[in-house]
Order: C-alpha cells, then structure tokens, then sequence
C-alpha cells in the first residue's frame, strides 16, 4: 500500500463526507476507496471512521489521524515546489470556482499565459453564481464578490470595484431624463434577485435609499446583462459586470454624481487547510490582471 495516497485517499473521503464523491473527486472507482481505507486502519490497528446511514464521521483517532496527515502532505507538497524551484512551474490539478459572468469575462480569456507559464498544471474552473462548500466540491480557491457571509473563511481581498447605475444609450434615448435617484421611480429597473430592490446612494455625505421596480427580475448575472443589452431598463451592477461594453460606449453610467457602496473581489480558500502554493499563485494571477492600471473600467 502507497501510504501517502492512502492518506490521500483518507483525507478526500473525510473532506467529502462519503467514499463515492471522493471517488469521484480522485476518478477512481468506489470500491477502490473504501478498500485503501480499510487497508490503512488494519495497518494502523485502529478504527478511523465511523459508518453510518448518515455518512462518514472520523473517530477520535480518525480526527488526530486527519489532521497530522492533511499537514503532512501539505508540507510535503510544499516541500517539493521548493525543491523544484519557482522556474520549474506548478504541477497537478487546480480546481477553482468563480462567479459565471466574471470568469467568462475576466479569467477565461487570460488563462492561456497562466498555463504556459505553468505547463504541468491542470486547472479545472467550476462556474457557479452560488456559494458552494469548498471542501465538500474539493476546491481549492474560490473567487467570490461581495460580502463574505462566513467570518470563518480563510480569504484573501483581491480587488475593490466600482457600482454604477448602468444602461444602454437606446433604453436612455427613449426614457425620461435622469437626474437624481428619485427619478429611478419613473424607469423601468432590471432587478438582480441576489441583491435588494432597494439602491442606496451616497452624496455628500447623506444617504438615499430608493426602492425601484421593473417587470423583469434575474436570478443570475448573465441574465442581468443580456436584459440591459437587450435595451430593456437599467440596473446597478459592478463595472466588472460590463466591462468590455463600458469601455467600448455600448453601455453607458448615469447618476455619476451620486456614488454606489463599492464591491469587493475575495480569494477564499477551504477552512481548515493550509493555503496551497497553486492557490497562492492562482491568487497573484487574478490579482494582477484585475488591477492593472490602464483598465478605465476598474
């Protein structure tokens, strides 16, 4: 038995909470886990998880055992990236999850300079609007925006952005003229369902709140944009949101006097593990092509 994919093999099934999605995490069959599994607590003499209908939960000796091998292998990974030195690049498999509309836009069309320089590594990108469990997916870095709800998240801020109140020039030719938020009454709102009906605006410093309404309503960020594309309203969105049509004049701000709270770009990484050198690097990546200084839209 290959005791460091044993402990591997250990550590994914306690992350995932059951031997098939860890199977399927490493690509290997069910019954190959639960046999490396069951080999490792006959070599170690000790029971270390306990099998119930309700799943797997490691014993006493399951936990310490977890623990000692996860930073094991960490540092041993660590280790090894050292040993190869910084030129020698990363290897294996990144699994990274993003926010749809900003990693079409944002990350996809720049990884190609991010795997040539790191021609040994796989990266695999999960695009979901939701916030997944990162252990449980077995992610190892996850872009998030906004406010990060668990306090207990190891995160790292990447970037701030800029909120605007945006439109297309045909919605705003045919619509009444905008000059202060209370005029958003007389417009007809896109509203984003992940974030509240009500737009808060800050001038000099005094805030206004004003609850706006529309007869279309999105659950996701690429919706919102195809709808605002489509010349059907306006709506608030991060600058990220549309970048290329800001930048090229398709879509345009309005109220620019009146200032948006700011929104966040967040690198979170599972709790309970050390942060992994391809997620480190990964990181730096984004970091860098998110700020670069000659972007008018960030």
């Amino acid at each position: 038995m290959d005791r460091y994919q044993a402990m591997a093999t250990f550590i994914r099934v306690v992350d995932t909470g059951s031997f098939s999605a860890a199977a399927r995490q490493l690509g290997v069959g069910q019954p190959a886990v639960s046999k490396t599994v069951a080999q490792l607590e006959a070599r170690l003499q000790v029971s270390l998880l306990i099998r119930s209908t309700h799943g797997l939960t490691p014993t006493e000796a399951g936990q310490s055992f977890y623990e000692r091998a996860r930073n094991a292998i960490q540092e041993a990974d660590e280790a090894e990236l050292a040993a190869k030195g910084a030129g020698a690049g990363l290897s294996g498999r990144l699994r990274v999850s993003a926010a749809t509309t900003f990693a079409r836009l944002h990350i996809i069309p720049k990884l190609p300079r991010f795997l040539a320089e790191h021609p040994h590594l796989t990266v695999e990108i999960i695009l979901d609007d939701r916030m997944i469990d990162l252990v449980a997916e077995g992610v190892d870095i996850s872009l998030r925006l906004g406010t990060l709800a668990d306090s207990t998240a190891v995160a790292r801020k990447i970037a701030t952005g800029r909120r605007s109140v945006l439109a297309t020039p045909a919605y705003l030719k045919r619509a009444e003229t905008l000059r202060s938020p209370a005029d958003l009454a007389n417009h007809e709102a896109i509203i984003y369902s992940q974030l509240p009906s009500a737009w808060s605006f800050l001038r000099e410093g005094a805030v206004v709140s004003v609850s706006v309404s529309g007869r279309l309503k999105v659950s996701a960020a690429e919706g919102l944009r195809a709808a605002v594309l489509a010349d059907m309203g306006l709506t608030i969105a991060s600058d990220w949101m549309f970048a290329p049509e800001l930048e090229s004049g398709a879509v345009v701000r309005v109220l620019e006097a009146w200032f948006l709270p700011t929104i966040d770009l967040w690198a979170v990484f599972p709790a309970g593990r050390m942060m992994t050198a391809k997620a480190r690097k990964f990181a730096d990546f984004v970091e860098n092509i998110i700020t670069v200084a000659d972007k008018p839209y960030i």
